[in-house]
């Protein structure tokens, strides 16, 4: 668990570059606002909205205003039977609203009171949330308001952003994904435009641009091999297109900011 103020915190290039984790995420706002986009769609949030993210699925934040809340990470094993599709639930009611504060108080609880079997304990709770979870899924349904991507475009864009993070990291360019998607390089772009303000071309840099970021804070693998990993034809080009981003080339921005962690 993370407290979303200390999440918040995080470097600017964390939050707002879309890109997917690898284990499931819930978030859990009781203050502020802001923008998130989930799967390609930009959508506000506000307190005692609930967002679950799959494994997989890109997303970014921008807060508006300081935000408070929780993010629960449920890590690779979980075990749970949790939504393979993404929820954003704005919670209207006050029975909601304490129903699901009352579970992460719990989790929280047990996470941070040293007590034995306090992990496996989390986890029974967590059980708890992901059929909170469930449940309002069902409702959803019946809530056009609150659907998840409702036009041709958001159902694009999330296609689109699926295969990225899938792919990102190969030389597939903007006319392959199109065609992978059967669509022209044209229409993708003006879906992804629609959907989230950016086009289709700017998610696949930044998205190859955060996995740089990460692999040179986080790792020691050679500028070059980080190059062809991520689908840039010559270690030039990459170093070029990293420092037009983040007005720094790949070596001098990892020995500014190595060591940094990232969930």
């Amino acid at each position: 668990m993370k407290p979303l103020a200390k999440l918040a915190n995080s470097p600017k290039w964390q939050l707002e570059t879309l890109r997917a984790l690898n284990e499931p995420l819930f978030l859990w706002f009781t203050h502020g606002q802001g923008r998130i986009t989930i799967a390609g769609s930009a959508r506000g949030f506000h307190p005692h909205n609930a967002i679950f993210i799959p494994a997989g699925v890109m997303f970014n934040f921008q807060a508006m205003t300081r935000v408070q809340g929780m993010a629960i990470y449920f890590g690779h094993k979980h075990g749970l039977e949790l939504p393979d599709s993404p929820l954003h639930l704005r919670l209207r009611e006050g029975g909601h609203q304490s129903e699901v504060g009352q579970i992460i108080d719990a989790i929280y609880r047990e996470l941070d009171g040293g007590r034995p079997l306090a992990e496996r304990a989390a986890l029974f709770q967590a059980g708890l949330l992901s059929v909170w979870l469930d449940r309002h899924r069902a409702e959803q349904v019946k809530d056009t308001s609150q659907a998840g991507p409702r036009n041709a475009n958001e159902r694009l864009t999330a296609r689109y952003t699926a295969l990225l993070e899938r792919e990102f990291g190969s030389a597939l360019n903007i006319s392959d994904y199109a065609t992978a998607l059967g669509v022209t390089p044209t229409h993708l772009t003006r879906a992804c435009r629609a959907s989230c303000g950016r086009t289709a071309l700017a998610l696949l840099q930044d998205r190859r641009l955060y996995e740089a970021r990460r692999m040179l804070s986080e790792t020691k693998v050679p500028v070059q091999d980080i190059a062809r990993g991520l689908g840039f034809s010559t270690a030039g080009y990459f170093a070029r297109a990293f420092a037009q981003q983040t007005g720094q080339p790949p070596t001098a921005w990892r020995k500014a900011h190595s060591g940094i962690t990232h969930h």
